[in-house]
């Protein structure tokens, strides 16, 4: 005689704990306090190092080879490639000890549908177009301190570079980035979006000094990015005006300096 078996029914595992991922952090101004601490420090390590490289190359050179009137200009753009090279790594350092999102993803670095690429990209251009055909409404004056730069072929080839391959990613990631992802969080969207392009155009009144007409819409330039940084949540789009914008600028002053050979008139703007 076989022993019943009790009757089964459908087996149930017990539940696993959900674990809750905690939302990020928001920014705060301790974070406003390191970035600047941090750029303080990216700008001193800059102005070391840029000085020891002069100094080497002043005492390389043959003392009957003149340095000319360009090696400021190529000693200052030396600095910027230093200082942006150390400020990123101030920004990621600052993202490394807020943890909890990964460097890009904090900073709101959200990829897009390449269509909406695209189109970000042709509303830069047709921003400096735009900016090229506005009226004068402010006292302006044709030569200012920006211009003045632009000397020879090689300079324009070197600045314009700079303009488009580096500029625009790292004035976004220090503007629409670390700092409107502090005023966003700590203050508002309206505040991050007006004061983030105040900024911006602080940083570029002493290229632009005496030309206030310039300045007037490089603030409406200034603007636009940070509107669309604000309304998508996301620093792409920005990055594309801003890298758009710059290629259009200097795209135009090639054709009107006749290829960099010719600067009696230019057009920055």
């Amino acid at each position: 005689m076989t022993p019943e078996l009790p009757p089964t029914g459908p087996v149930t595992l017990p539940e696993m704990p959900t674990v809750e991922t905690a939302p990020p952090s928001p920014w705060s101004f301790r974070d406003l306090g390191l970035f600047i601490g941090l750029g303080t420090l990216a700008f001193l390590l800059s102005y070391i190092t840029t000085t020891a490289v002069v100094l080497v190359l002043a005492y390389s050179r043959r003392p009957s080879t003149p340095l000319g009137s360009q090696y400021g200009i190529f000693t200052s753009l030396l600095f910027m490639l230093v200082f942006y090279l150390f400020l990123f790594g101030a920004v990621y350092a600052l993202v490394a000890i807020r943890g909890r999102l990964p460097f890009l993803q904090a900073l709101k670095w959200r990829k897009i549908a390449p269509a909406k690429a695209l189109g970000y990209f042709v509303a830069g251009l047709v921003l400096a177009v735009a900016v090229q055909l506005a009226p004068v409404v402010f006292p302006d004056q044709a030569n200012f301190p920006l211009q003045q730069l632009f000397s020879s072929p090689a300079v324009a080839y070197a600045l314009g570079a700079f303009a488009v391959l580096l500029a625009p990613f790292m004035e976004e990631l220090i503007f629409r980035g670390v700092l409107f992802a502090i005023f966003e969080d700590q203050i508002g969207l309206r505040f991050a979006i007006i004061t983030t392009a105040v900024l911006f155009t602080a940083m570029h009144i002493p290229e632009y000094l005496g030309a206030w007409n310039h300045i007037f819409l490089l603030l409406i330039v200034g603007l636009v990015f940070s509107f669309a940084r604000g309304l998508t949540g996301s620093l792409v789009p920005s990055v594309l005006l801003h890298a758009a914008y710059n290629l259009c600028q200097v795209g135009l002053l090639f054709i009107a300096t006749d290829h960099f050979h010719n600067f009696q008139s230019t057009l920055l703007r």
